[in-house]
């Protein structure tokens, strides 16, 4: 069994934002698969698919981004999975907009979504796709602004054509691609 988190936040003026790019790329997956999300007792909308034999859940957290980790250790805790199981997708402001990069441990750099999920499953050892939102040279207070801003239409249009990207790269990892595959084939 595995697990792919998409963060973000929940609400309607969340939408499209620079914060919320893990949601746009699981929803995009999930569409391209045809499933659909629906509420779980568990911190949470799901959608399940199968792909060759294996189940795989496709999770986006409803606990806001700074609780993440709340949702994934329930997740593991309910179907028995580990860390090892598990891809998170998530915003990167200190990779340029529109890079994707796979790693596969590390710290939280600063994001409360991350620190939230090594918090509560103890480690750091876990796959991340990261999505580069580049980074405003302002202060903490614009930080904030910038990544819970909405993405312009032509910034839509560029995520639009590396979702197709990452549908497939999320794919691979599901077939058993390790970290290092991922990262020659889809990284830059």
């Amino acid at each position: 069994m595995k697990f792919i988190f998409g963060l973000g936040n929940i609400g309607k003026q969340y939408d499209q934002t620079r914060h919320n790019i893990g949601f746009m790329a699981l929803d995009h997956f999930a569409q391209s698969q045809g499933v659909d999300f629906v509420p779980t007792k568990l911190f949470a909308t799901a959608a399940k698919l199968m792909v060759d034999g294996e189940t795989v859940w496709l999770v986006k957290p409803t606990t806001y981004m700074n609780d993440s980790g709340q949702s994934v250790r329930a997740f593991l805790d309910f179907y028995g999975g580990d860390v090892s199981d598990i891809l998170i997708l998530h915003d990167d402001l200190d990779s340029d907009f529109g890079k994707l990069r796979f790693r596969g441990k590390g710290s939280a750099g600063g994001h409360n979504g991350l620190k939230s999920i090594i918090a509560h499953t103890g480690s750091q050892n876990f796959l991340r796709l990261k999505f580069g939102i580049a980074h405003p040279e302002h202060t903490h207070e614009a930080v904030i602004k910038y990544v819970l801003g909405k993405f312009s239409k032509d910034d839509l249009a560029i995520w639009d054509e590396k979702f197709e990207k990452t549908d497939q790269a999320l794919l691979d990892w599901i077939k058993g691609a390790d970290q290092a595959a991922l990262s020659n084939r889809y990284n830059g």
